[in-house]
Parts: structure tokens; C-alpha cells; sequence
């Protein structure tokens, strides 16, 4: 089977790809209408951009240094850069399972801080402004913001003229970094307002602290951001194309269905990670039996799918702790004091690892990360030099891969020579985990 891996060194695409007719610009052709996915991006972005959610407890950091309010309504998913330290919202976790966090004071959320461990982290679970114009747009794995444009993908062209009265929903402004190393944003159109064939403002959703924006910005007032820091204004045409094989619907996340569903948070029990959510099998489990209700508790039931684990008496509520080394699916639910079964809680135990070579691989021969993988499908091999932000690479894992236990990187692909970070990542039904190792490449 052939291999499918995308290498973000592509080739600049020309603007005239764009060009229907000899003569027209993409001004000409918005007039034609929006394509299905545009308005899918759209929706998509609202997804986390729309949520609301309150805190129950104080002590959750913020990425502006502060934490958020116990009792205060926060609009947008927390902005933090969890890398493979916290989970992804939406790509390692659904949405419903932040908000399951959300509603256990003991949870992940409230009991962990990424400040000063991850950089331009806060919070466990998160989203960055790559990782939401990234889900907007239905990619399986984030693109980097850096790799949004026509320098890296194929599919993407600037936007002529670089005005709001070219611009689409669904069209994506890349801030560059203000100096080599520095930071970048992305950011994406999620509407634009008319007076008859005039633009008169348009709206920009992104991922920026302390959650995420929603600004309409009038006409002028887009003119101004779009040329300022070097910004551009860029327009997929082939969506297929700039996606290559990073494609959601091919994998079990996003699920955007799941995502834009109301979920029924558990009232009576949840996990320290929320709920619907997987475990490596080295991380104890911690269920947090609150009974917000006051039913009255009897006893916590532990299933690994119909069999039961273990049944632990209760005294009232409170959290208990317990590791769990088999993989499987699991339940856990309790007992009430009239004898009734209360909502369970959904999570899985895993595990996945990595083995790299044991002398250094060099850039021109292939080379072959092993890899094992329990209660998880692994997907895909990432591979980021530490020197340089711009060489970085994905292997889609093939079904032969996954018999095998192993994954050749072809020769050429890593580009420069120097520590490069190997993520492995596996998915299932709840949601996905990453190991990550390091290697020198010669």
C-alpha cells in the first residue's frame, strides 16, 4: 500500500492557479457563492468559539497569568498550548469532556497548571489559534499557523486584492512572527456583512487569551489589520488539496457531531479528567463521587465492559483513587441509596509507546520508529526539528504499519540535522493520546 504522508516543504503555488478567466480576481469569483465547506468552517468554528461554560471552583489558570473566576461565564474554550502535556480540545478530547472537567471542582482543570512547565500553556485542556482555524477547517491533526499559507500546502493562494472587499468566510489571516524564532497567529473569516455589492464589515474569530475572539471589524477597519505586522490574507481553492490526507471525516476525531451536541454532564460521579475520556494504563483513575443531588450514595461500580471490577462501599462522597492496568473500555457508576443505578462515567485504559533506533538515523537513508499500541489506533508519526519550527512532518500510519508494529521515515524528509521530537499518536473512541521521544538525526 502506498504511504500516505504529507511533507510540509511544499512548492509555492502560483496565484494564477486562482484565475477562473484571463482578467478576473478572487473578488470576481466570491460572487459566485460560498463552497460547502466554507459554511462548514464557518459552524465548525463556532463550535468553540460559541460555548459557554463556568467554573466551579477557583484555581483554574488563565494564559494571561491570572486564573478563572469561580461562578463567572467564560464565552470560547480556555486558550493554552498543551502540546503532548495536556490534551487538545477537540482533537485529544471532545468538547463534552472539557465540560465535564468543568464540573468537577477535583478535576484536571483545577488541580494542574501548565504556566512555566509548557510554554504558552495554562491550562490542562486548551486550544491555541492554529488548533482552532486547524478543527474549523477539518483537518485530522493541526496544522502548524506557519504552515497555513501557499509556502507549505498546496490548494491556497493570497487573496487579490488583500481588501474586505475580497473577502469570504472561511479565508484565513496569518500574522508572520515579528522576529526569526518569534511567535506567529492565524486567524479565520467567519462572515462578511454587505450593503449591496459593498463590503461593510467582517467578522474574525480566533484562539487569543483568555479564551478566544469574535470581532467585526468595519471595512476600514479589516483594510487596517490586514495590512499591518505583515499580515496576508489567504483564500483555499482546493480544499481537498490543502488538506492532502490531514483529513477529519477519515479518522474518529474531530467529531463535530459529538461536539455540537448539548451533553448530559453526570451529577452524581466524574473523573478527574472529566468524562468520555481515555487513561494510559501508568495514570491512576480518580472518580470524584459528588452527588450534587443528595440522593444518597451506596457504593461505586467499576466495569472493564460487562464485568465488574470492583465494587467499593461508600461512606458519603468524596474522591477515590485506583489504578487500573488492564486495557479496555470502562465504566463506572454508583449504587443509590434507594437502590437505582446512577449515569455512568465512560473512559478507556491504554497504552501506547515507542521505540527510535538505537544509533543516531541520518537524513539520507530510511530509518524505522517501532511502536506498540493497546485499546488505541495509532494514526500517525510526527516529527519536529527543535532547531528549526519550520521543518516539521507527517506520517500517516497504513494498516500494514499497524500489523507490522513499525513505520519506515523515508530518506530526505527530515530536512535538517539536529534533535527532532517523534510524536506517536493512537485514537479511539474517546478520544486520542501521544507519546513523544527524541532523536538526533545526522
Amino acid at each position: 500500500m502506498k504511504r500516505k504522508r504529507s511533507c510540509l516543504r511544499a512548492v509555492l503555488v502560483s496565484l494564477a492557479i486562482a484565475v477562473c478567466l484571463p482578467g478576473s480576481s478572487l473578488a470576481d469569483d466570491a460572487k459566485a457563492g460560498s463552497r460547502p465547506w466554507q459554511q462548514q468552517a464557518v459552524e465548525y468554528a463556532r463550535i468553540m468559539s460559541r460555548v459557554k461554560w463556568t467554573p466551579v471552583a477557583d484555581g483554574m489558570p488563565n494564559r494571561r497569568g491570572g486564573y478563572f473566576e469561580q461562578g463567572t461565564e467564560y464565552t470560547g474554550v480556555p486558550y493554552s498550548s498543551v502540546k503532548t502535556v495536556g490534551r487538545c480540545i477537540g482533537f485529544d478530547i471532545y468538547l463534552k469532556t472539557f465540560l465535564a472537567a468543568v464540573e468537577n471542582p477535583h478535576s484536571v482543570l483545577y488541580t494542574e497548571d501548565l504556566s512555566g512547565k509548557v510554554s504558552n500553556a495554562a491550562t490542562y485542556y486548551g486550544k491555541v489559534c492554529s488548533t482552532f482555524t486547524s478543527y474549523a477547517l477539518q483537518c485530522a491533526s493541526p496544522n502548524r499557523s506557519t504552515h497555513h499559507g501557499p509556502e507549505f500546502r498546496s490548494g491556497v493562494v493570497l487573496v487579490d486584492p488583500q481588501s474586505a472587499q475580497a473577502a469570504e468566510p472561511g479565508d484565513i489571516i496569518f500574522t508572520p512572527p515579528a522576529k526569526p524564532g518569534g511567535g506567529s497567529h492565524v486567524e479565520i473569516v467567519t462572515a462578511v456583512e454587505k450593503s449591496g455589492e459593498r463590503v461593510t464589515a467582517v467578522r474574525v474569530e480566533d484562539s487569543w487569551p483568555p479564551t478566544t475572539r469574535n470581532l467585526l471589524r468595519d471595512a476600514s477597519g479589516f483594510d487596517a489589520h490586514i495590512s499591518s505586522r505583515g499580515r496576508r490574507l489567504y483564500r483555499i481553492t482546493d480544499f481537498d488539496a490543502w488538506r492532502g490526507p490531514n483529513k477529519a471525516e477519515s479518522f474518529q476525531f474531530p467529531n463535530y457531531e459529538e461536539d455540537s451536541a448539548t451533553p448530559a454532564i453526570n451529577r452524581v460521579l466524574l473523573l478527574d479528567r472529566g468524562d468520555w475520556v481515555p487513561y494510559y494504563r501508568d495514570q491512576p483513575v480518580k472518580f470524584n463521587v459528588m452527588d450534587k443531588d443528595s440522593q444518597g450514595v451506596e457504593s461505586l461500580v467499576v466495569k472493564r465492559g460487562d464485568r465488574v471490577v470492583e465494587q467499593i462501599a461508600l461512606r458519603g462522597t468524596g474522591v477515590i483513587e485506583r489504578s487500573l492496568t488492564v486495557c479496555g473500555d470502562y465504566t463506572a457508576q454508583c449504587v443509590m441509596r434507594d437502590g437505582s443505578l446512577s449515569p455512568a462515567c465512560e473512559f478507556a485504559v491504554c497504552d501506547l509507546d515507542l521505540r527510535l533506533p538505537a544509533d543516531a538515523p541520518t537524513r539520507t537513508e530510511p530509518w524505522e520508529i517501532q511502536f506498540t499500541c493497546r485499546n488505541l489506533r495509532a494514526i500517525l508519526v510526527h516529527l519536529r526539528s527543535t532547531k528549526n519550527l519550520y521543518d516539521r512532518y507527517d506520517v500517516w500510519l497504513t494498516d500494514q504499519d499497524r500489523r507490522r508494529g513499525n513505520v519506515a521515515i523515508p530518506p530526505g524528509l527530515v530536512q535538517d540535522a539536529g534533535p527532532v521530537r517523534v510524536w506517536l499518536v493512537g485514537e479511539n473512541k474517546y478520544g486520542r493520546l501521544t507519546r513523544q521521544q527524541e532523536v538526533v538525526v545526522e
